[in-house]
């Protein structure tokens, strides 16, 4: 079923809005990451938002791809207590570097979309696949936080250029030349998307992504 469409702000693009943002994490693969309550940038939405995405785990549809557990936990910035009942709201491309509803993706206007709740430890959990890249950007997962109706945060989440090589030298990322750009070079990035960084851990599966955002009610 669909949720209701939610209350959308105008903070897009401003990296220089620092009252919002993610708590920042000290993002290392294969170890959890240590809570700071430090507030990174707002990011930019980007062209692909698609308002009124299902309620759900599993946004794959189908797709193919290396899974990805998403460990998203929404904090309260001023206490750092989890914020219970907020709407997560994620999308990005597949493996092949494509958005539903955009290009090549425009058949279907749902895979890797997708809004859960938090629990009352402030922890929304997506069943995903690693993304793919496409021109000019860095690899990335595009984030909205919503609570009491309205947005309190959007943002990108990254992954570190060293696990983005390992994952991609597998089917079916392997039927693609590697990423045009690091993290270092995308545009984005370089505003904020340091502290926007998923801690990366390799599972039997796949990979295992985690970050706690911080935001004020």
């Amino acid at each position: 079923m669909f949720e209701r469409p939610l209350t959308r702000k105008a903070w897009l693009g401003s990296a220089a809005v620092a009252a919002l943002g993610l708590l920042g994490l000290e993002a290392a693969e294969g170890e959890a990451a240590s809570v700071s309550c430090i507030l990174t940038p707002e990011l930019t939405e980007g062209p692909y938002y698609i308002a009124g995405e299902k309620v759900r785990r599993d946004i794959r549809e189908g797709h193919p791809g290396t899974p990805l557990t998403l460990r998203l936990t929404v904090l309260n910035a001023k206490t750092c207590a989890p914020i219970r009942g907020a709407a997560v709201d994620i999308w990005h491309a597949d493996a092949a570097g494509n958005y539903s509803g955009f290009g090549a993706g425009a058949s279907s206007r749902t895979f890797m979309r997708g809004i859960q709740k938090t629990d009352r430890n402030g922890l929304a959990t997506f069943l995903t696949v690693y993304p793919g890249w496409y021109q000019g950007r860095a690899v990335h997962i595009h984030v909205k936080v919503h609570v009491g109706g309205s947005v309190v945060h959007t943002g990108q989440l990254f992954f570190p250029d060293a696990v983005t090589a390992r994952a991609y030298k597998v089917t079916p990322y392997t039927s693609r030349p590697g990423p045009d750009m690091l993290n270092a070079q995308d545009s984005i990035f370089v505003n904020g998307g340091r502290r926007s960084m998923l801690a990366l851990k390799k599972t039997a599966a796949g990979y295992t992504g985690s970050i706690a955002m911080g935001v004020h009610k």
